[in-house]
């Protein structure tokens, strides 16, 4: 899924760049990419030596950090690397996937180096705060796919015995509990996870995961299916 989104991006004129100007944007791609590992590590190893991270002023440093990857309002970043909309989610969810990033369900190096230094409290404190955010969407999406989207997410696919998307998120998308709000969530970043959910989630056979609930439903749903759907909850506010 990312590889369509870089080739769209390197595109100029409807014209595919010389082999001088793939190579500018391979480097800037790897350094954006550097660059975030970065902030988070050094965000995970500032918390790990301040006793005192649970204090306010610790948590509003936590945020900070949180808000240089996923946006001032938690609004998500659309960039090579799609960044995820943390802004409006359901604490327990977000509580959740931070402890799967530590106990391996899901894989991602980045979030485990700073999830595995938070304490409970910081990691509750975070979930309550970001719920709080609600921006506007960043949008990007393809409008014209969202009507197909919206039917999708409302009846599902009765041919392809796929559910629909609002019985377990709820009719707005909104989620609940650990079942996560999609409303407003980035386009890209819906579209990147669906297509990689079954090697990316789940990933401790030992730590049963709620994830298991959405791979069949991943692996049933066809790229132009998974697209329309992400065009539609990503428009919602």
């Amino acid at each position: 899924m990312d590889s369509s989104y870089s080739s769209a991006r390197t595109r100029t004129a409807g014209k595919r760049p010389g082999r001088r100007a793939a190579k500018i944007v391979s480097f800037q791609q790897a350094l954006q990419v550097a660059i975030l590992a970065l902030v988070v590590v050094g965000a995970g190893r500032a918390d790990a030596a301040d006793p005192s991270a649970d204090s306010e002023h610790g948590l509003a440093a936590k945020i900070r950090y949180c808000q240089d990857c996923h946006g001032p309002s938690g609004q998500g970043y659309r960039g090579f690397v799609p960044i995820p909309r943390l802004a409006g989610q359901q604490p327990e969810y977000f509580k959740n996937q931070l402890q799967a990033f530590v106990e391996r369900r899901r894989t991602n190096d980045i979030m485990l180096n700073v999830a595995h230094v938070l304490s409970p409290s910081m990691i509750t404190a975070l979930a309550t705060n970001f719920q709080s955010f609600n921006p506007r969407p960043l949008g990007g999406a393809p409008r014209e796919r969202a009507a197909e989207g919206k039917k999708i997410f409302q009846d599902g696919v009765p041919d392809g015995n796929i559910a629909a998307c609002a019985a377990c998120h709820g009719p707005d998308a909104l989620g609940h509990e650990q079942i996560p709000r999609l409303a407003g969530q980035l386009y890209w970043y819906v579209v990147r996870e669906l297509g990689v959910w079954g090697t990316e989630r789940g990933q401790n056979p030992a730590k049963p995961d709620t994830s298991a609930t959405m791979l069949p439903i991943a692996h049933s749903l066809n790229k132009q299916q998974v697209e329309a759907v992400a065009a539609y909850v990503s428009s919602l506010q």
